[in-house]
């Protein structure tokens, strides 16, 4: 079985595809990456050329495994998620618990998991009870007489998820499962050590920062604000007069998000605006480049700092912190991190996965990763589905299947 997974984030494409060997073990096969167009803060604003950039990336990756791709798991990293929770209790009258019985807990708990204008993209099961008997993670083959389970229910802004099927059925794509980029970032990168005792997982992309709070084994809070790497370069394009490319590279090769004893002596050659000779590039000091890089990162940490706290899950999500994706590679983010949190910092790419090449193994292909993780324990391990398929539907429309599609799995 081929599985394909496509992170579409706001400055590039990636797609990855693999197949099972094994009841969960995969093998990447094909690797494609595009940049992204046609995208800002994690969420569709041109639906021409993010298509072009999703059938780049998908192309390359084609071309690598040598399979056609027909269904994507794909992530969302905007669209704001939410977290909240709901949860009911069924009687059982002694039977034995399958996944008939819990997909009747699901079902019942339902109308609970829509709202007006955000859609549910995850419904995750944090708890089961059975008879009084709390934290049961897996009561299949249990029996008793009254089940409750606790669920927590993710959802994003209506338009955001709507656009993104909307661009990957232009690409001749149907969506196996939506995964917000947070929740597949940490399981990329953690261990299981982390997922029980508590963490915090800082997906820092392109256009957003996505925070992830996992304990008991669950992600149990999610959500993430449109700020990322592509404002550290912006904000050193503004303050270098350089051009954004440049700015980037900049970024890239020279940039800290602390000051060292020598970055006043150690400068800089910095291309200018509007300029096509490198006579009239600038010379700057190390020293100004980390002053303004580093009050960006520190505007990005205090809010992770302040939802956390918001949220109420400071607590649950423990003294560590993970931090991954593409902006996290800035030179002393883990120390200036640290400094703002409090917390144990981890910096962390994604686990190893048989396949993936060596140029593709840093944080930035973490999200990636991640969906075929998703991908492997969900095709192995199924959730019972959240609405129950009504087979006399046949939607004849594209947006009409959309809907159809969205009312099926949520």
């Amino acid at each position: 079985m081929v599985i394909t997974a496509i992170d579409v984030g706001t400055t590039k494409v990636t797609c990855f595809i693999a197949r099972r060997e094994g009841q969960e073990d995969l093998r990447i096969i094909g690797i494609g990456h595009e940049v992204a167009r046609g995208l800002k803060a994690g969420i569709v604003t041109d639906m021409t050329a993010a298509e072009e950039s999703i059938r780049r990336a998908v192309q390359r990756a084609e071309r690598m495994a040598e399979v056609r791709a027909r269904e994507a798991y794909v992530s969302l990293s905007g669209g704001a998620p939410e977290s909240r929770y709901t949860e009911n209790a069924i009687s059982l009258g002694g039977e034995e618990i399958d996944d008939s019985v819990i997909q009747r807990a699901f079902d019942e708990l339902a109308p609970n998991m829509r709202t007006g204008d955000r859609d549910t993209i995850h419904a995750i099961p944090i708890q089961y009870e059975l008879d009084g008997a709390r934290g049961i993670r897996n009561p299949r083959g249990m029996t008793g007489r009254r089940l409750g389970v606790r669920l927590h229910v993710v959802s994003v802004a209506h338009g955001a998820l709507r656009n993104l099927i909307t661009c990957m059925r232009r690409c001749e794509f149907d969506v196996a499962a939506p995964v917000i980029s947070g929740y597949a970032a940490g399981l990329a990168c953690l261990v299981e050590d982390e997922l029980d005792l508590g963490v915090t997982v800082i997906d820092m992309g392109g256009g957003t920062t996505s925070l992830a709070v996992f304990t008991g084994g669950a992600l149990v809070h999610a959500e993430s604000f449109p700020i990322g790497g592509w404002h550290v370069t912006n904000d050193i394009a503004r303050g270098l007069s350089t051009p954004i490319t440049s700015a980037e590279q900049v970024k890239k090769f020279y940039a800290s998000a602390t000051s060292g004893p020598r970055d006043a002596q150690l400068t800089i050659e910095v291309p200018q605006l509007g300029e096509d000779t490198p006579a009239t590039s600038m010379q700057v000091s190390r020293s100004l480049l980390v002053g303004i890089v580093r009050p960006r990162l520190e505007e990005i940490f205090e809010l992770v700092r302040d939802r956390l706290d918001s949220s109420g899950f400071a607590d649950a999500a423990g003294r560590r912190v993970v931090i991954t994706g593409g902006a996290s590679q800035v030179e002393g983010i883990r120390e200036l991190a640290g400094q703002v949190l409090e917390k144990q910092i981890r910096l962390a790419r994604p686990l190893p996965i048989p396949g993936l090449a060596q140029s593709t193994t840093g944080p930035e292909y973490a999200v990636g990763a991640g969906l075929l993780v998703y991908a492997g324990k969900n095709q192995a391990n199924p959730q019972p589905r959240r609405v129950r398929r009504d087979p006399r539907r046949r939607p004849e429309t594209r947006l009409g299947r959309i809907s159809h599609w969205l009312r099926e799995n949520f």
